[in-house]
């Protein structure tokens, strides 16, 4: 009852090609693919962005003179 056999998953492939035809699952997985490739893209543009950034001059100085 747990898993599917193999009339199952061939059921669900021909509801899939029926709703959404031959032409239109490689279009599907073509924009998808642009999409992670531009998301990818974008990722990698933040951290050279972010490398590029130069870093502020001000920073805390600590004495050890100092008696507390």
């Amino acid at each position: 009852m747990g898993s599917f056999s193999i009339w199952h998953w061939l059921i669900v492939l021909v509801v899939v090609l029926l709703l959404f035809g031959r032409g239109k699952i490689p279009e599907l997985m073509g924009d998808l693919a642009k999409g992670i490739k531009s998301f990818k893209k974008g990722m990698s543009d933040d951290d050279a962005v972010a490398a590029d950034k130069p870093i502020d001059g001000k920073t805390v100085e600590h004495k050890s003179d100092e008696v507390r």
